[in-house]
């Protein structure tokens, strides 16, 4: 199961183990377990590597002063076999609430001195939280025993550990936050606008060998970590990193540092803080030795997310070095106050990133004064204002803004991204290519079109220090302009096609077929087929071509980069090497958006990437491997995993039905499509039917379906009752019971088919065979086309056809299901070779193919759009109203009535002639 399988299961287990604990309190307790089996499962692996043997692990005790000091030297820390997660696993009934807290305890007391600020009191809110998982020591010792079984599963031996382990603490993180309302705020900003705000400081950070960040008010410890994720794709070695992290609520700070922990940073590069930001200030130094331990802070990129417009206490604070420079936020808002303390703690060349509300951009006062300091002092870079209702928990329309220490540059960029996004559940979300152009304009320092603008100072001067975006960049959709003249007499106006201009450059001509230029400043649709004229057209063809060319060896390229080196390439940055090859080839190609061909690549790559991850981990073989598919059911009441089928780890199986199993696919689809056919068939039958059929026993309660029982029932009264001419003589005949008279009676009756029945020895025929070929001579009735009979005759068919064909499919599934299995089990290596192909190329190739269709389908629709808005005129519905009130009027003619009708009709009349 790969890692977001997993973290899915783990979540919709745990948010239904949680029962009525609050989401952001349950984190605690999972998130903590999963940090605990990390270092249970951490010092087994390092002891191994060191040459322990299980029995050595196995005898790993406390009282072994010799041991725990070594062990503690080599791993930090030291957990005894009796308190391992395995060990608790392996009790199985007889594990208790008592072995955590006893393992917590002892958890605490055997640390390494050295590494006592990144592991000291880490456990303190799962030890104080444990009372509120039942209310009895047997009912918590079953919920930890159910929380410990859900976490078992997260492997911590392979090269991805820290990956996998901390994206599903992440995924967990994330999906607590979404479901955790307010509350939140308090420890999450989305792995969007994380990431957006990681690129850009590791654009920044780029061509350095060694780094520090910083993260102020650090939460779970996401942002940080994702900056360190950004840099590392830009740095040889990613141990040249080094995490600083304040957080002032303990629960929250905890989960800070087990995060950096998991992601297998070393001891040494984390550095962390349990305080509040802003009363308690950097210099960091050891309370034990405060003058040479003393470190002011000097990092290069700051990043927060910090509380918005917190209440913070300003007094005394006027010589404080963080705010000297540049004043005091105001008490109620202490949104300044941050931002100015993380300024103060970058180097000279280092950079900060920074969410707050749009607020901070045109509230005056005490704010306004720093403000106006800050674009004096040159300090603000960008500002990027963010879709509204982006953060969970509350709705207001946030900004990312970036300063640094010194710029070359003295104007300010300011990027308008509130427009894209995509709306997920009740919140907004950027896509990938959102982030993507967001990044590109930030570091390339563009102006777009109701996108982006750099702003000059004194633009900012002329408008007193207020930096509220929609000063400076319009996004706002232009309204919808209507031409009088046009209106009231037809025509396009040319300025309204000019508007197209980006679509005639690059299909030069194409206006000119589209329209005839009349009178004046308007045009003619020229041609009665848009579609037909513009996709025919010369121009528009080379342009395709023209495009394909560029892309003509793209499959290429990808097969080298992800098939030939999919071993040895580096996942993290691969992206980036596939969006580079893109914009290039994109390059030369007028009108296409560039970032929709990167959200196509993207997409992809989402899927692609998981694969090479577990290929990298687990080796080649695994595109030949199938894993059981488990899923939670209710049994005896009780919820239990049991195993449906299997499902392929990299190749889906339908892919490999499609190629290699094409014929019992397609004779599988063929019945599956049979019974959609029938399900069709019998709502036109139901349909078919009076209130008073439907009504009766033959449907549902509902009405809406039949009932299959009933039908039969309803038949057999009908078969009864039908009565031909060759039915009554074999009725008659049945009523005989001499050999003599039944001879005579078959010879005198040829409208009777003898021969459709078995005779006995004599010549004569049984009472069951003659009963048996009425009731086949019945059955067989046809009855009138539409009548009930009739209906209820193919309802009868139908149902007899649907129970086989349903047989089949069972059946047919469950043969082509193993057989499937089986063939990924048995693939060459050219075989599963090609299969990553179909799975990771052809999909995004064929994707990026249709994206010049895509934009010529957009000139078409605006073209029809602009044709049909001057269509009808003024001019012609008054013509059309008038010719209306002509004929009401004539009609009015033709009436009578009594003295007040005809009153009232002449009165009508003469209002419609406007006399």
């Amino acid at each position: 199961m790969n890692k977001q399988k997993l973290a899915k299961k783990i979540w919709e287990s745990a948010n239904k183990m949680r029962s009525k604990i609050e989401a952001n309190e349950y984190k605690d307790y999972i998130l903590g377990f999963i940090f605990y089996k990390y270092l249970s499962d951490n010092e087994v692996k390092k002891l191994k590597e060191q040459g322990f043997t299980q029995g050595d692990i196995e005898a790993l005790v406390e009282d072994d002063a010799e041991i725990v000091k070594y062990v503690r030297d080599n791993v930090g820390y030291f957990i005894a076999y009796k308190d391992l997660f395995s060990t608790w696993l392996k009790m199985g009934k007889d594990f208790d609430v008592s072995n955590v807290m006893d393992a917590l305890s002892a958890f605490n007391r055997l640390i390494n001195p050295s590494h006592k600020e990144v592991f000291e009191g880490i456990f303190n809110t799962l030890q104080t939280g444990l009372s509120k998982l039942g209310d009895s020591s047997a009912s918590r010792t079953k919920a930890i025993s159910d929380l410990i079984h859900l976490i078992k599963d997260i492997p911590m031996d392979s090269r991805q550990d820290y990956d996998i382990i901390g994206f599903i603490y992440e995924y967990l993180i994330g999906m607590f936050a979404a479901n955790a309302g307010k509350k939140a705020g308090e420890f999450y900003t989305p792995h969007e606008v994380s990431l957006l705000m990681s690129e850009i400081v590791a654009d920044h950070l780029k061509d350095r060998t060694a780094i520090e960040i910083y993260d102020p008010t650090s939460g779970s410890g996401s942002l940080l970590l994702n900056i360190g994720r950004s840099v590392a794709k830009h740095i040889d070695n990613e141990n040249n990193i080094k995490y600083y992290a304040q957080e002032l609520k303990q629960n929250t700070y905890n989960l800070t540092r087990m995060n950096l922990i998991m992601r297998g940073i070393l001891p040494d590069n984390i550095v962390t803080r349990n305080g509040d930001t802003l009363e308690e200030d950097w210099p960091y130094f050891d309370d034990a030795d405060p003058i040479e331990t003393y470190d002011p802070l000097y990092v290069d990129a700051v990043v927060s997310n910090p509380p918005y417009s917190q209440h913070w206490e300003p007094g005394n604070k006027e010589t404080d070095p963080r705010y000297a420079r540049f004043g005091l936020a105001p008490k109620s808002k202490a949104d300044y106050a941050f931002l100015l303390h993380d300024l103060f703690h970058i180097k000279p060349d280092g950079i900060m990133t920074i969410v707050l509300p749009h607020g901070v951009l045109f509230r005056g006062g005490e704010e306004g004064e720093i403000r106006r300091n800050l674009i004096e002092s040159n300090n603000i870079d960008a500002i990027i204002g963010l879709p509204a209702n982006i953060f969970f928990g509350t709705g207001i329309p946030t900004i990312i803004m970036v300063l640094k220490q010194k710029r070359e540059n003295t104007d300010v960029l300011i990027v308008d991204a509130s427009k894209g996004f995509i709306k997920v559940g009740k919140n907004n979300k950027l896509r990938a290519s959102d982030i993507k152009k967001i990044i590109d304009t930030v570091t390339t320092r563009a102006d777009i079109d109701k996108f982006s603008k750099k702003v000059s100072r004194e633009d900012i001067r002329r408008n007193g220090y207020n930096l509220n975006i929609p000063r400076y960049v319009d996004s706002s959709e232009d309204a919808e302009r209507w031409d009088l003249y046009a209106s009231m007499f037809g025509g396009i106006p040319l300025s309204e096609i000019a508007e197209l201009d980006g679509f005639w450059n690059a299909f030069q001509g194409l206006k000119e077929m589209l329209f005839t230029t009349s009178a004046g400043p308007y045009a003619e649709l020229a041609v009665e087929n848009i579609e037909q004229t513009v996709y025919g057209y010369q121009a528009v063809q080379a342009y395709i071509s023209n495009y394909l060319e560029a892309f003509s060896d793209f499959d290429v390229f990808l097969k080298s980069e992800l098939i030939t080196n999919m071993a040895s390439l580096n996942i993290s940055k691969e992206e980036a090497v596939l969006s580079a090859d893109i914009f290039a080839r994109l390059a030369s190609i007028p009108i296409i958006n560039r970032y929709e061909a990167y959200q196509l690549l993207h997409d992809e790559w989402a899927k692609t990437s998981v694969d090479l991850e577990i290929i990298q981990t687990e080796g080649f073989n695994a595109v030949k491997k199938v894993d059981p598919n488990m899923v939670i059911k209710k049994k005896n009441g009780k919820e239990e995993e049991v195993q449906e089928g299997w499902f392929g780890r990299v190749i889906p199986f339908e892919l490999v039905q499609q190629t290699l199993l094409s014929a019992e696919y397609e004779a599988l689809k063929t019945k599956e499509e049979r019974l959609i056919e029938i399900s069709s068939e019998y709502a036109d039958l139901l349909n078919s039917l009076t209130e008073e059929e439907k009504d009766s026993s033959l449907t549902n309660d509902s009405s809406d379906a039949f009932v299959a029982k009933e039908v039969g029932y309803k038949l057999k009264e009908i078969y009864a009752d039908v009565d031909t001419k060759e039915i009554k003589v074999l009725k008659d005949y049945a009523t005989l019971s001499k050999k003599i008279d039944k001879l005579d009676f078959i010879s005198a009756h040829d409208d009777v088919e003898w021969s459709n029945m078995d005779s006995n020895k004599d010549g004569t025929y049984g009472k069951t065979a003659v009963n048996a070929y009425i009731a086949k001579l019945q059955s067989s009735f046809e009855f009138p086309e539409d009548s009930f009979e009739a209906k209820i005759a193919k309802v009868s068919e139908l149902l007899e056809e649907e129970k086989k064909v349903k047989a089949q499919v069972k059946a047919d599934t469950a043969a082509l299901h193993m057989k499937t299995k089986e063939t990924i089990e048995s693939l060459s290596d050219e075989q599963a070779l090609e299969f990553l192909e179909q799975k990771w190329i052809f999909p995004l190739t064929e994707s990026i193919k249709q994206l010049p269709k895509g934009i010529i389908q957009v000139l078409v629709d605006k073209i029809k759009t602009l044709s049909e808005k001057y269509s009808v005129t003024y001019s012609t519905v008054e013509s059309e109203i008038r010719g209306t009130e002509s004929i009401l009027s004539a009609l009015i003619d033709e009436l009578v009535g009594n003295e007040y009708d005809m009153k009232g009709l002449s009165e009508f009349q003469a209002l419609l002639k406007g006399e």
